[in-house]
């Protein structure tokens, strides 16, 4: 069995599970792909493999659903894992820069996010082939007893995702995002080389994982030439049968 196939089947035995127990009732609409692969720390693709082995057992049905993502260039991105991922995964070439990292004070977001007011900071800079900076990522993750571990990490080797998810045990399970437009400061415009008061995509996003606990908070600006928000209508949703 390939890697592949055993995470689509793992995610699969996990949902059956779910929808056996009783957890999930006959009619009960299943979280949407992009959720999904967000708990899970995998692509759509991997969670459409879960799903079609769902509706082979005929433990569920599909329904009309809606979503929205981000796309790049026209071509959608499959962000769960991050953006430097999901780039590189639509056949972008990109490099991570890393502007800050290390242990910051908050006390307005952790009121915020009812967190305490003790983060790990993330910041990096997105740049394609030719030296283009795409956009601005800062990612905050609590300080805990747990994260602090992640101060040891080499970001510039290694995911930020993969070593929440693999080595910290944490699953993604739920996310709230919000875009808007907001106007380059100064130090952002000097980074991504444009002009102060330009108007870029700001896409703030809260993940927490199975205990409801914040995992990560990433505020990113995206270069509105490149970056849209895309919503659809269309019939890929999925349901417990009745």
């Amino acid at each position: 069995m390939s890697r592949q196939e055993s995470v689509y089947k793992r995610i699969s035995a996990l949902l059956e599970e779910e929808i056996t127990s009783g957890k999930l009732k006959p009619g009960h609409r299943l979280p949407g792909e992009h959720e999904l692969a967000r708990r899970f720390g995998v692509s759509r693709t991997t969670i459409r493999q879960a799903l079609a082995d769902l509706a082979r057992k005929q433990l569920i049905t599909t329904r009309v659903g809606s979503g929205s993502y981000i796309t790049f260039d026209n071509q959608p991105l499959e962000w769960s894992a991050g953006w430097s991922r999901a780039l590189t995964s639509s056949g972008v070439a990109v490099e991570s820069r890393i502007v800050h990292f290390g242990p910051v004070e908050d006390r307005q977001l952790g009121a915020k996010l009812g967190t305490g007011p003790h983060f790990i900071a993330l910041d990096r800079l997105r740049i394609v082939s030719g030296g283009e900076p795409i956009s601005l990522e800062r990612s905050r993750v609590p300080l805990t007893d747990s994260t602090a571990a992640l101060l040891d990490v080499d970001f510039r080797q290694e995911s930020l995702m993969d070593v929440l998810t693999l080595r910290l045990g944490m699953i993604p399970t739920s996310s709230e995002e919000w875009i808007e437009v907001a106007r380059l400061r100064e130090d952002e415009a000097e980074l991504l080389r444009r002009a102060v008061g330009e108007p870029f995509l700001l896409s703030r996003r809260a993940l927490r994982d199975q205990h409801g606990s914040l995992m990560e908070y990433v505020a990113s600006l995206l270069d509105p030439g490149h970056f849209r928000l895309h919503i659809t209508f269309e019939r890929e949703g999925w349901e417990r049968r009745g």
